[in-house]
């Protein structure tokens, strides 16, 4: 299992795309669950930050083992959150993966994520 949050900086003035972006996502999230099972993600949430006069987007996840890497599939509503992506994410900008110092899972919780090591067909 990994447990990833990294910090990302939207390129000067594309906020009013982001905002699209996620709209979409949030609009078709009945598809965007079903990509997650081909990347054996468990738990995948966005946040935004406006700080020091840019924007960042955060990604926290939760994702099993052996999961499909996003860039390989071929889901349509995956295509566009790439397409996305592209227009939003400055690539000039090294992204921020910051290091878990603790993680707190209830067991209760854990137990679900059992036997999530391997992709959905």
């Amino acid at each position: 299992m990994n447990i990833e949050l990294s910090r990302f900086r939207v390129r000067p003035g594309q906020m009013p795309l982001v905002e699209e972006w996620l709209d979409f996502l949030n609009r078709n999230m009945d598809a965007v669950l079903q990509t997650l099972d081909g990347e054996n993600m468990l738990v995948e949430t966005i946040f935004s930050e406006h700080r020091d006069g840019a924007d960042y987007l955060y990604w926290f996840s939760i994702q099993g083992d052996n999961g499909l890497d996003v860039r390989e599939s071929r889901h349509w509503v995956d295509r566009k959150h790439l397409e996305y992506w592209r227009a939003c994410i400055d690539d000039t900008y090294t992204h921020v993966d910051l290091a878990p110092r603790v993680t707190m899972i209830p067991a209760r919780v854990m137990d679900t994520f059992a036997g999530c090591g391997q992709p959905s067909a």
